[in-house]
């Protein structure tokens, strides 16, 4: 019955975002508006405290400061949630329902400022004890590779070679994200754009041919960039469609990411990857790093990282139910065919 389930509160989710009630089967959902003036208004957080054993779960960063601040002061349950590491075909911004989803106690798994859930598990994980999992994950990871799924699933398969024809030389991939994206504000300790990347990966490999590949929201339209691709067009090769990640990384021989998921992608596919900021995989020794994280002190194999972040860490939800990744992976085959 609803009345016998715990209270959930949801702060800072978008309002078509109705697929939450799916997520927690076994709790009595409430979705609260995204805007903070409209929170307050409305009485919360006080109101929580009129509910028995609330939790509260916000989208990202979109809560009042003080929110997460009052629920550790009266002992409620605070998470915050983000888009897995497997999401959909089709972009987040296209208003489509994400395949999963991560929860997190302490902070979100891109803000390299504090240390999250998920690092803490990859800080103290005993990867070599759990033969069942490590078995499990290279058997995902093939499956990734496989079937050539990637958290975002709309790109076009074309080859590199069809596009800016034969490879004669190094190729090096510069992966453009959203410059005013959570994962860049909260992973750098300094500010960087898309062209500052696509400059560095020229200075460090002059003989190198250097592709840069922008955003898939930025190339949909569904977002804006800072900086503008044609200041670098003189010194890169620009893919001006949205290329299907796997396609984008055949024949690369190295990627440059400030704190791209893709990057860890590339890593799945055996390519040495730079990161100028610290994503979730940086720090671990799997990455050439221009950024510290003096928490991070293991080192750790692509596959640890890969079983702590896309096994143990996310969560998966099938067409009407909890589903593991496995039949997540299936299935959004099966949508994008």
């Amino acid at each position: 019955m609803r009345g016998s389930r715990r209270p959930a509160i949801f702060f800072g989710f978008e309002p078509w975002k109705d697929y939450v009630p799916g997520w927690f089967p076994n709790r009595d959902c409430k979705v609260v508006s995204r805007n903070p003036p409209d929170m307050l208004r409305g009485g919360w957080p006080l109101r929580l405290l009129l509910y028995r054993s609330a939790e509260v779960f916000v989208w990202g960063f979109k809560y009042p400061p003080f929110l997460k601040w009052f629920c550790r002061r009266f002992g409620i349950p605070f998470y915050h949630v983000e888009d897995g590491f497997v999401r959909s075909v089709l972009l987040g911004a296209q208003r489509s329902p994400p395949a999963s989803l991560i929860i997190d106690s302490r902070t979100l798994h891109y803000d390299a400022r504090d240390a999250s859930d998920l690092e803490n598990t990859l800080q103290t994980y005993d990867f070599a004890a759990d033969k069942a999992l490590m078995e499990r994950a290279d058997r995902c990871i093939r499956m990734l590779l496989d079937l050539r799924i990637s958290k975002y699933n709309l790109g076009k398969r074309v080859s590199l070679d069809t596009l800016l024809g034969p490879k004669t030389r190094r190729r090096v991939l510069v992966l453009g994200q959203v410059e005013t994206d959570a994962s860049i504000v909260f992973g750098c300790d300094r500010a960087v754009t898309n062209n500052d990347l696509v400059r560095l990966a020229v200075s460090e490999n002059p003989d190198a041919q250097i592709i840069y590949k922008p955003h898939p929201e930025v190339l949909h339209g569904t977002r804006t960039g800072v900086s503008d691709p044609a200041e670098v067009t003189d010194i890169c090769d620009i893919l001006k469609e949205d290329i299907a990640p796997a396609d984008a990384l055949e024949g690369i021989d190295h990627v440059y990411t400030i704190t791209s998921l893709m990057g860890f992608e590339a890593l799945l596919w055996g390519v040495p990857v730079t990161c100028y900021g610290m994503p979730f995989y940086a720090g671990w020794g799997v990455t050439d790093d221009r950024q510290v994280c003096a928490r991070r002190t293991r080192r750790l194999t692509v596959q640890e990282i890969f079983a702590a972040a896309y096994l143990l860490r996310s969560r998966y939800l099938g067409t009407l139910e909890q589903a593991d990744f496995e039949a997540v992976i299936h299935r959004l085959n099966k949508q994008r065919a």
